[in-house]
């Protein structure tokens, strides 16, 4: 394990294979909080934090209770419930100690806990990091640092889309493309343009 696999992993999270402009995961908090700047990125901060805290979490689970009892095949099942718990006290933690967060999420915030990307960031890191029922070398750090990767390229996509559609406001737009129209042709068209990373060999 060496620098150039934490960069390999940034530059293909964040850009390559981001989990909402290339995988396609998370779309209903990106299409939902990004209308303001704000709230974008307080999401992407959260999800950051969801990302990051659930791969430590089931790489953990998968490396000492599922690969020990051969439960491989509870994988997908298990990281649903750990996921679901963790979010389901980050939300009560924030409801008690910052309610102006928390009422700008809105249901969103709770939506997190069914947010696919958070599920294909920890499935991903089983997939990636573990060959033959081992851990590769280093592979708790490398699945650590690619949930927050993910969680940076989401944060990305977040603040492009809702500084986009901010602009949007203003601009002479026909009735029948306003709201989710325009939203998903632009969505569509940042989609595009991150497909242009897919040329980086690294």
């Amino acid at each position: 394990m060496n620098l150039s696999a934490f960069i390999a992993i940034a530059i293909s999270t964040i850009f390559i294979n981001n989990f909402i402009l290339s995988r396609f995961l998370g779309l209903c908090p990106f299409i939902g909080v990004s209308k303001r700047t704000g709230p974008a990125i307080s999401m992407g901060l959260a999800v950051t934090f969801v990302t990051t805290t659930a791969s430590i979490l089931t790489w953990l689970i998968y490396d000492l209770v599922l690969i020990p009892f051969h439960l491989e095949y509870l994988r997908t099942i298990s990281f649903i419930l750990v996921i679901a718990f963790f979010v389901q006290f980050a939300e009560i933690v924030i409801q008690k100690n910052m309610p102006a967060i928390y009422k700008a999420f809105g249901i969103y915030l709770t939506l997190i806990t069914t947010n696919c990307a958070v599920l294909g960031v920890a499935v991903l890191n089983t997939d990636m990091f573990f060959m033959k029922g081992k851990a590769v070398a280093g592979s708790f750090l490398l699945s650590v640092f690619q949930g927050f990767g993910a969680g940076v390229g989401f944060t990305l996509a977040m603040v492009l889309m809702s500084g986009i559609r901010e602009r949007l406001e203003f601009a002479e737009i026909p009735a029948c493309l306003k709201d989710a129209p325009i939203t998903f042709i632009v969505a569509s068209l940042m989609s595009l343009a991150f497909l242009g990373f897919s040329g980086f060999k690294i």
